[in-house]
């Protein structure tokens, strides 16, 4: 029996070399979806679940919830820089410390549902107002180097199924 990698649960992230138009309509669909999504998978779980991490040494689904909604926000500004400026560079943050603040550790995950639901129509409002040619346009991430738009929909629509999958497969293991 093979051992599933409980922190990829869908596999590492891997850029598409040669993007089509099909898939781009893909990862918009997967981040429009993405808060319904996460808010169904977190529905009914008691305070204690939401503070069981989904691996040893892992976030809690609590701060995978909040996480989600710290990173996507960030995401969405990403397209907005992109969008109104020349190649500009990115500022990256610790996701970790992130994760420990207190807002991140103990604030009800409604908070950061709302916000990641807001963010979520905001941002596919404004990708589906732009040409494909625009999606071309880039950011830079020091951490990653030079991305397109087209790129930054790849990454988060994969991102949100990461997270969630963490949250579905800690589900099926402790049988919730």
């Amino acid at each position: 029996m093979i051992k599933m990698d409980l922190r990829y649960p869908i596999g590492p992230f891997e850029f598409t070399e040669k993007i089509q138009l099909e898939m781009i309509e893909q990862w918009i669909s997967d981040i429009e979806v993405l808060p319904t999504l996460l808010k169904q998978e977190i529905e009914g779980l008691s305070e204690k679940q939401l503070d069981t991490p989904y691996r040893e040494d892992g976030w809690t689904v609590r701060q995978v919830v909040h996480h989600l909604a710290d990173s996507h926000l960030n995401g969405y500004l990403r397209v907005r820089l992109a969008l109104t400026e020349d190649e500009p560079t990115i500022l990256p943050y610790d996701e970790n410390k992130w994760a420990e603040l207190p807002d991140a550790t103990g604030a009800p995950v409604s908070l950061s549902i709302h916000l990641l639901t807001s963010i979520h129509a905001r941002w596919i409002y404004l990708i589906k107002s732009i040409s494909a040619e625009t999606l071309k346009r880039t950011y830079r991430n020091p951490e990653m180097g030079i991305l397109t738009l087209a790129q930054n929909l790849e990454l988060y629509a994969w991102h949100g199924k990461h997270h969630v999958a963490h949250i579905t497969t800690l589900k099926k293991r402790m049988n919730w």
